[in-house]
């Protein structure tokens, strides 16, 4: 591609950010290069510089400068039928505003550097009937699994996104941990900064609060624990578990200095985002989404209750 080419924004792509548009549509353009693109003023849209943090509205034109062939847009990649057939067997939920799903342990929400089979490429299979797919609100960790909410149109994305930033949707996550909390339930005020790929405790960083509460324990060897996040920063559960002495099974960044693999259980992370209570928004929609079976194995081994209702 040898010319800048005018690409006009769809109605699907309506309100996603500018960098977000780049990882749908050039996946292998690498990220330094889009950051320098963008800092030179070779992207632009509608005429103006763009921004990376832009929210893009459909009709815009974007300008591409020349790029290089492997990097060049793709034309509505076709879902194949086995990931069509595999996002679709992942619902939990549907209804005219939303769909939720169970996204299991390892499948990433968004692409990213090497990540190119994710959520978000599969949402065109979940259209059912509708104009357009629907759109990511909120993400999830790679490797935590649970309910993961999806937007069926532009308004219900704004209501949702407004609700997820503003905290106004209650969560409920299960985790097993090693050790056992000192308290059988109580309130993690710790506030974390996000330092490279991690966040960590410190005086100075952001609010952050955690609510807690032990379900079920093998003495203080392990003990499967709910938590409810009441804010929403960078792997807040995990941080604030490893913070009170309890890091999450299988959790490769919280664990200390060494993370231990024990005899019996398998090597996942064992954070489940369990229920998620949507009736501020919608009446009497309360989703709740089953544990994996790795989860599930896991407290069998133990002989560990989720008493969770």
């Amino acid at each position: 591609m040898n010319k800048p080419q005018i690409v006009v924004v769809k109605e699907s792509d309506d309100g996603m950010r500018l960098n977000r548009w780049f990882l749908k549509y050039y996946p292998n353009l690498p990220l330094s290069r889009l950051q320098k693109l963008l800092r030179t003023k070779q992207i632009k849209v509608d005429g103006k510089r763009g921004e990376t943090s832009l929210k893009l509205a459909a009709g815009q034109e974007i300008r591409i400068p020349p790029i290089t062939d492997e990097v060049q847009i793709t034309k509505d990649k076709k879902i194949s039928e086995k990931d069509e057939a595999f996002i679709k067997s992942l619902v939990i939920y549907k209804d005219k505003n939303i769909i939720a799903i169970n996204k299991p342990s390892g499948l990433a929400v968004q692409g990213g550097t090497n990540t190119l089979r994710h959520v978000d490429a599969m949402l065109e299979a979940l259209k059912f009937g509708d104009e357009e797919a629907p759109k990511l609100v909120h993400r999830i960790d790679k490797d935590t699994s649970g309910v993961l909410v999806l937007a069926r149109d532009r308004k219900n994305a704004d209501l949702l996104t407004k609700a997820f930033r503003e905290h106004n949707l209650q969560k409920t996550y299960l985790a097993l941990v090693k050790g056992c909390p000192k308290k059988s339930k109580g309130e993690i005020k710790a506030p974390l900064e996000k330092v490279g790929e991690k966040s960590i405790v410190v005086e100075e960083g952001k609010r952050a609060i955690t609510e807690y509460e032990v379900l079920d324990n093998l003495g203080d060897r392990f003990a499967l624990v709910k938590a409810l996040p009441l804010t929403g920063r960078t792997h807040q559960i995990r941080a604030h578990m490893e913070y009170i002495g309890t890091p999450i099974v299988g959790d490769d960044k919280y664990f200390g200095l060494k993370r231990e693999k024990f005899n019996g259980i398998k090597d996942k992370l064992y954070l489940h985002a369990y229920k998620i209570d949507l009736s501020s928004i919608y009446k009497n929609v309360k989703i709740t989404a089953e544990m994996p079976e790795h989860f599930k194995e896991a407290l069998a081994f133990l002989g560990l209750d989720c008493k969770e209702k």
